[in-house]
């Protein structure tokens, strides 16, 4: 039996509505993009949200908004997809990693050790869907408010450290019964191909700014911004005697197609309202496997204020090295079952051991690390299919031991 790690989840809805994109003879930024941002704030009940061509860029176009860039500081987990990393590298300002906890996210008490005047956002990251400790968040930068000295126009009216949720994980995870999107100041989903929602590439921003902001106006700057700062987008522009358009920032090319727009627009409803219920039954059919098995950790799933979105099923072995953890994948795979690994820590990279950072200084990232195996967790898997995996699995991790 094959069995892939994470195929798209492509029905005929969404070629049919990839189809009336083509159709309508419009396929780049316009009504499809406007439509799933709807949908996102419908669904999330995020203010406002803006569509744009990865998480990556969403990451980007949060921190130049804030205004961050050289000489500042942002704090991020080091267990965690380099692009975290990179959009703070690519705007100038300086990665500050700090350790995470065993349930792979940031670790709270970390962040406060590293906070400094220089700190200007917190980039938490809900690993494999699990929302990170939100409020803890909050309470350490409120408390270190004193350090927040701002230097842009934004920072002086939010008054603090910015909280960006890289959320790329986690669309349709809650957190204290919200769901992501409307939790922190500025939450950024994925919608790239192995996606719980996808939009081949693509990402979303969600704007949930306190007051005195006022989250259109937000929008508004951020979807001009992402358009080259230009005022009128091309579907604008393609009306007749409408072509005339202004620059008024020094923008960046970040825009969602409307061709991409359209999968996301046909995958949302369902998802909120089937096919995240069809992994949540694949999560918990591993949970009650694997708790039989003396040598798994399971991954968290439910406490009294989170519930993931089930995007990975992070299953960790108990007391093996890496190497033994890279021996059972081989098993695994000779037997036709794709499994993977989420994710390596950063300061086991080469870019950011060359910036001086260590894995020796993050401990329980590689102790996540060194034990995990990410099972095929999506849809269209059947019931012989789990089966399959499971005793794959199992044989191999025993065979091991």
């Amino acid at each position: 039996m094959k069995i892939p790690f994470s195929p798209p989840y492509i029905n005929e809805a969404v070629i049919q509505e990839v189809n009336s994109a083509l159709e309508s003879g419009w396929i780049t930024t316009g009504p499809k993009v406007k439509r799933l941002e709807e949908l996102v704030c419908k669904y999330t009940l995020a203010p406002n949200t803006l569509c744009v061509n990865s998480a990556t860029s969403g990451l980007m176009l949060a921190l130049k908004w804030y205004g961050i860039g050289e000489g500042d500081e942002v704090i991020i987990p080091a267990y965690t997809y380099a692009a975290t990393a990179l959009a703070v590298i690519h705007v100038g300002a300086t990665p500050v990693m700090v350790d995470v906890e065993k349930d792979f996210n940031i670790a709270t008490h970390e962040i406060e050790k590293v906070i400094t005047k220089k700190t200007k956002a917190i980039i938490p990251v809900d690993i494999a869907g699990w929302p990170c400790n939100y409020s803890d968040i909050y309470a350490i930068i409120n408390k270190k408010k004193e350090l927040f000295i701002p230097k842009h126009e934004n920072q002086e009216k939010l008054g603090r450290v910015l909280v960006i949720s890289d959320s790329a994980h986690s669309i349709g995870a809650t957190y204290k019964s919200e769901y992501l999107g409307k939790i922190t100041d500025i939450t950024v989903f994925s919608f790239h191909a192995v996606k719980n929602v996808t939009t081949a590439e693509g990402g979303a921003v969600c704007i949930n700014l306190p007051e005195p902001f006022k989250n259109q106006d937000e929008y508004n700057y951020l979807r001009c911004f992402s358009l080259n700062g230009q005022t009128k987008d091309a579907f604008t522009k393609s009306k007749a005697g409408d072509w005339r358009y202004d620059i008024i920032y020094p923008g960046l090319k970040m825009n969602m197609p409307d061709i991409l727009a359209a999968i996301g627009v046909a995958q949302l409803p369902e998802y909120f309202e089937k096919t995240l219920q069809n992994r949540v039954e694949i999560y918990e059919y591993y949970h009650t496997f694997f708790k039989t098995k003396s040598w798994a950790i399971l991954p968290p799933y439910k406490s009294d204020d989170k519930t993931s979105s089930c995007h990975l099923y992070a299953l960790r072995i108990k007391d093996i090295s890496e190497s033994e953890r890279d021996a059972i994948i081989d098993k695994i795979s000779k037997e036709g079952v794709a499994v993977n690994v989420h994710f390596q820590p950063l300061p086991m990279l080469s870019l950011f051991k060359e910036m001086g950072f260590d894995i020796d200084n993050y401990p329980v990232a590689y102790n996540n690390y060194k034990s995990e195996i990410s099972l095929p967790i999506y849809p269209q898997l059947t019931k012989n299919e789990l089966e399959y995996i499971v005793s794959t699995v199992t044989n191999a991790v025993e065979s091991s031991l």
